[in-house]
């Protein structure tokens, strides 16, 4: 019997792909009616192009990326709508070996703490300025996205500017490793397996990750062109039950094996199943001898992973503003706000009974510990989502965070 739906999506060869590549490979997609199509882009401005021109329905998407699409930000703009989250976490900062070394000898350790490798990499920057050393490079994804905001959180909060101290220029996810191996960048921030890829050869050294400077923080999202959305309601219900299944299958342990070998095959990540297990387990080989088990390193479901929380949508938006890529006003926010739909997964999700959020944003970083809060249908714990210099996001108060001048932070 043919699907009653075609969907035409596209995906970049990241391990946070997963709960789409399980929808359809899985079955999900199918038992929802659903004729999934996945198509591999290499970069992410492909991936915005494509769903700008309509070669995607919808795809596999940076957070930040459908609202600088809103924003009139990108060079092919479409209103683009995110009714579903892919995961929280995945990603780290990996650098060369020889800046590992170098930061070690300020005070660096294989402990992933983000204020200790920030202070030593501070340090080794001013030694390098003060010698008349051209500026470390280091290599993010793209401008509108996570990896970008949270590597200059992260730097700013340590007391480097990262506009003026670094230099940081864009290279697509699967040549992020031979780009460090070729001395081409000094480090990157990139979602895995690109991390540990650059361990595996011993080329790199992971320094610190996205759990740490931000924990369970959005990532990746299924970004959905608005004018199909709205001419294909029914279709898309369907998707977004689709991948709630899936995402709920991604994150038992007993599927591990056979999704480390689905995601290993070469029309996906096309590399070994044994380098997807530090995503999959949260157990990580930093360097060296180094290793280190990151609790919530990646979370595909669970703690509302796939929730397009209005307020991740908010954060994302002043950062955009902060790093100079847009002017603050109420317009922009509020189209920032609406890009993020949590009344569709809603209305998809609510006749399953599973856990729906009892609102549509909340404040970032308040929670110390995983924490039961509201919801309908089943019960939900959220947290812990501490920033990792303490300071607190409330989407209510968007002028004083943006107010912020100084955002160095005591590391010692």
């Amino acid at each position: 019997m043919a699907a009653e739906h075609q969907i035409n999506a596209g995906f970049i060869p990241l391990f946070d792909s997963a709960v789409l590549v399980a929808a359809r490979e899985i079955g999900f997609a199918a038992r929802e009616g659903v004729d999934l199509t996945l198509s591999r882009e290499t970069s992410w401005a492909n991936i915005r192009d494509r769903i700008a021109i309509g070669h995607f329905d919808l795809a596999h998407m940076l957070g930040p990326m459908p609202i600088a699409c809103n924003l009139g930000l990108t060079p092919l703009a479409s209103d683009t709508i995110v009714p579903f989250s892919l995961g929280l976490g995945g990603n780290c900062v990996t650098v060369s070996n020889t800046l590992w070394t170098g930061m070690a000898t300020h005070g660096a350790l294989p402990d992933l703490d983000p204020a200790r490798a920030g202070k030593a990499l501070g340090a080794l920057i001013r030694e390098r300025a003060n010698a008349g050393r051209e500026p470390m490079r280091f290599a993010v994804v793209h401008p509108h996205s996570g990896h970008n905001y949270e590597l200059r959180y992260w730097l700013a909060a340590c007391g480097i500017d990262p506009s003026r101290e670094i230099e940081i220029v864009i290279v697509p996810p699967p040549f992020m490793a031979d780009a460090l191996a070729a001395g081409r960048i000094d480090g990157y921030c990139v979602g895995e397996p690109w991390n540990s890829a650059s361990v595996v050869a011993g080329t790199g050294h992971i320094a610190t990750v996205k759990a740490a400077i931000w924990k369970t923080s959005p990532e990746k999202v299924v970004g959905v062109r608005k004018a199909w959305a709205e001419k294909h309601p029914e279709a898309l219900s369907a998707l977004l039950r689709a991948l709630h299944h899936a995402a709920r299958w991604c994150q038992d342990p007993a599927n591990r094996g056979e999704l480390a070998a689905l995601m290993a095959q070469p029309s996906f990540l096309g590399v070994s199943p044994a380098l997807l297990m530090p995503i999959l387990t949260g157990h990580l080989a930093l360097g060296g001898v180094a290793e280190l088990s990151v609790e919530d390193f990646f979370l595909p479901f669970g703690k509302a992973a796939n929730f397009p929380w209005k307020s991740h949508a908010l954060w994302f938006y002043t950062q955009m503003v902060r790093w100079g890529q847009v002017k603050h006003s109420a317009a922009h926010m509020a189209l920032a706000r609406d890009t993020y739909r949590p009344d569709l997964y809603r209305a998809a999700l609510k006749p399953l009974g599973v856990a729906l959020p009892g609102a549509n944003a909340k404040v970032e970083g308040a929670l110390t510990a995983a924490t039961p809060v509201g919801s309908a249908g089943a019960s939900l714990v959220l947290g812990p989502d501490g920033f990792f210099d303490g300071r607190i996001f409330d989407p209510d108060r968007i002028d004083d965070y943006l107010a912020i001048r100084d955002w160095a932070t005591p590391t010692g």
